[in-house]
């Protein structure tokens, strides 16, 4: 009969701690936080501050980094949705990050939304997204800044200019202008200086401060990012010199970073080259985004 109790009580023990266990992980799983999206989420009252939200599952205060993308379109045209396919392929690569792709307002053909609206712009979304950390649940110290042509121009501001805090960790530059001085002067397009003088209330020498603060190459440091820069040899809209100029200067300041060019590319590649642009950028976020 003892020996029988004592079996009992065995086999008591294992069940109340099997169910203690199980209970266990039922409440662990019901505390994962559900994968979210969200369209089209104002953080301005203009038409076009608007932005996409992407947050993984089982995210955290702490683990969960983030990636802005900002597009292109020579700050004239564009929308978030350009990035839909990126999107889609870095979301089941880089789990632990939550993706913000953002819109900003446009310079139109009547010369409303001139130079720095964009960057204000993308300043008012980084400030929406910063008081958004604790319902989101990200993690604000650990974000990259990712962009292509003028969504790179800007990225590449924010990252070097705006980033006070030094909590951009990294910046993806798909062949984005640098030097807007060297910009204006290097193409013999008169349509295309005109455009630029609209954008920047002037000529180099007659708005000298605003090309200069719009130049993301002069406001390398000791904090500047690490920086990974994509572009064609070929590219007909924002010349290699740019990428060229940014580069030397990241090298000569001691800056991490990496420069990949396309040989016979253009404003943008498709196929296998941009599989490996896709791969490069992952890679990088991962070992420097940490």
């Amino acid at each position: 009969m003892k020996n029988f109790q004592q079996s009992a009580a065995r086999i008591l023990l294992f069940v109340v701690i099997s169910f203690a266990s199980c209970k266990k992980e039922i409440n662990d799983n019901s505390n994962i936080l559900p994968k979210q999206e969200f369209f089209d989420v104002a953080y301005g009252s203009e038409q076009l501050q608007k932005m996409d939200v992407y947050l993984p599952e089982g995210r955290t205060d702490t683990s969960t980094r983030i990636i802005i993308m900002i597009h292109g379109g020579a700050w004239i045209e564009g929308d978030k949705s350009d990035f839909n396919g990126a999107i889609a392929i870095l979301q089941p690569q880089l789990t632990d990050f939550a993706l913000f792709n953002i819109n900003y307002s446009l310079l139109t053909e009547t010369g409303q939304n001139i130079w720095p609206t964009q960057i204000n712009d993308v300043d008012n979304a980084f400030d929406f997204i910063l008081s958004k950390a604790g319902e989101y649940h990200v993690n604000t110290n650990k974000i990259v800044v990712a962009g292509a042509s003028a969504g790179a121009h800007l990225a590449l501001l924010e990252g070097y200019q705006h980033n006070t805090g030094n909590d951009i960790k990294a910046v993806i530059d798909l062949f984005g202008p640098t030097d807007f001085v060297a910009l204006y002067n290097s193409t013999a397009d008169t349509i295309l200086k005109s455009y630029i003088q609209v954008f920047m209330s002037g000529t180099p020498v007659t708005n000298p401060d605003d090309y200069h603060n719009a130049s993301p190459l002069f406001f390398i440091n000791n904090n500047t990012p690490p920086t990974e820069i994509f572009h064609g040899t070929e590219d007909p809209l924002v010349p290699i010199s740019q990428s060229d100029s940014l580069n030397n200067r990241l090298t000569a300041a001691g800056i991490l970073h990496e420069y990949f060019v396309y040989e016979g590319e253009g404003h943008g590649w498709t196929g296998d080259k941009l599989n490996d642009t896709f791969n490069k950028i992952i890679s990088f976020i991962k070992a420097n985004v940490k």
